[in-house]
C-alpha cells in the first residue's frame, strides 16, 4: 500500500449477525466523523462484489467528492465473515463447550482521509481547516510598527488570547517582532487557521478588535470592531466557529450535490463521466459488465448508497429490472 499511516481495527464475534452490525456501526462512525467534524460529505454504501476486499463477505465504503469531482475512497469498513477464521482456525468454546469459528470486521482509515479533507475545503491560498478539528481555531496578530509604543497593543492581544484559551478555544498568539503582520496574515491563511483576529492601537481606543474569517477571503470576511469585552467576545468567536463549521459543509454538500447526476442509460453514463461528474443509476450488471464500463469510461462502482429510492428501476446498462442504484465515477 501506498499509505503509510493507519487507524486499524478488528474485532471477533460468536455470530455472523453480531459482525454485520459491528461492521455497518464503524462505517457509520466514520461516515459521521468525515460530516460532523471534518466538514466533509460522503456518500455511504455498499461496495461491489469486484470492488470488495478480497476475502470479505462484503465491504462497505465512504465515498467523498473532492474538488476535482474525481472520488475519493475515504474509509472503508469489512465483514470478513468466517473466511478467514476457517484459514487460519481461529475459533472459540462456545457455551455448549463446543469450538467454533468466529466471525469477523476489520476497518480503518488512513492519510488519504487527511488529503481528502486538504482536497475538499483547500483554495489557492492554502488549507481551509473545519473548526472541529483545527489544532489551532484562533490567531491573535498585533499590528505594530517600528518606533512606536508597542507595549500596550502587546498586553491586548495577550489579554484577548487568555481569554479565549481560558474559555476552550484552541488560540495562538503571535507576538514575535520578526515578521509584518502581513506576513503573519499569509502564513496562517495558508495553515487553514479558522479565525484571525487583529488588534492595533486603534483598536485598543475603541475597546476592540477586527475579526477575519479563513473561509471568506478579503474584507468581506473581516468584521470590524468586535468588542473585547471577555462574554462579548467569547459569545462572537464560538458563533462564528460554528458558522464557519456549518459554512464549509454546507458548501462542499452543494458542490457535490451538483455534480451527482442520475441516468437511465450508458451512453448517459458515458457523457456524465466524460465531464467528470458522478453518475448514479440503477445496476444489476455483472463483474463482466462493471469491467467493461471501467474500461471503456474509466470510472468505477464507487458503492451501491444506502441511501435509495423507494422502488426500483430498469438497469442502465442491461435494460434489466434491478432493485438498487449505483454511482459510478472516477477516482483517485
Amino acid at each position: 500500500t501506498l499509505e503509510f499511516l493507519w487507524q486499524e481495527g478488528h474485532t471477533a464475534h460468536a455470530t455472523a449477525e453480531e459482525a454485520e452490525e459491528q461492521t455497518v456501526r464503524i462505517l457509520r462512525l466514520y461516515e459521521s466523523f468525515a460530516r460532523d467534524v471534518a466538514a466533509m460529505p460522503v456518500v455511504a454504501g455498499r461496495k461491489s462484489k469486484r470492488e470488495s476486499f478480497a476475502g470479505a463477505n462484503c465491504t462497505y465504503t465512504i465515498e467523498a467528492m473532492m474538488q476535482d469531482k474525481r472520488a475519493l475512497q475515504a474509509g472503508t469498513s469489512h465483514n470478513l465473515g468466517d473466511n478467514f477464521a476457517t484459514a487460519f482456525k481461529t475459533q472459540y468454546l462456545d457455551e455448549d463447550g463446543e469450538r467454533k469459528y468466529v466471525h469477523q470486521s476489520s476497518w480503518g482509515v488512513s492519510t488519504r482521509l487527511v488529503g481528502g479533507i486538504i482536497m475538499t475545503h483547500g483554495d489557492d491560498n492554502g488549507l481551509r481547516l473545519p473548526p472541529k478539528m483545527a489544532p489551532t481555531q484562533v490567531v491573535v496578530i498585533p499590528i505594530v510598527k517600528k518606533g512606536m509604543d508597542i507595549d500596550s497593543v502587546l498586553e491586548a492581544t495577550r489579554s484577548v488570547a487568555a481569554t479565549l484559551n481560558e474559555a476552550g478555544i484552541r488560540t495562538h498568539l503571535d507576538d514575535s517582532l520578526e515578521r509584518t503582520p502581513g506576513w503573519k496574515f499569509n502564513n496562517y491563511e495558508l495553515k487553514g487557521v479558522p479565525i484571525r483576529i487583529e488588534i492595533g492601537p486603534k483598536d485598543i481606543e475603541k475597546n476592540a478588535c477586527v475579526v477575519a474569517r479563513r473561509d471568506v477571503v478579503g474584507k468581506e470576511g473581516k468584521t470590524f470592531g468586535v468588542s473585547v469585552e471577555p462574554t462579548e467576545l467569547v459569545s462572537h468567536v464560538t458563533s462564528l466557529l460554528d458558522e464557519i463549521q456549518d459554512s464549509l459543509l454546507t458548501s462542499a454538500m452543494a458542490f457535490r450535490d451538483e455534480n451527482i447526476v442520475d441516468v437511465t442509460s450508458y451512453e448517459e453514463l458515458k457523457e456524465v463521466v466524460e465531464s467528470g461528474r458522478w453518475a448514479r443509476g440503477y445496476w444489476c450488471g455483472s463483474d463482466d459488465d462493471e469491467v467493461r464500463v471501467k474500461e471503456e469510461t474509466q470510472a468505477t462502482l464507487r458503492c451501491f448508497p444506502f441511501d435509495q429510492p423507494a422502488s426500483g428501476g430498469a438497469c442502465l446498462l442491461t435494460g434489466q429490472p434491478a432493485e438498487e442504484v449505483a454511482i459510478f465515477a472516477k477516482a483517485y
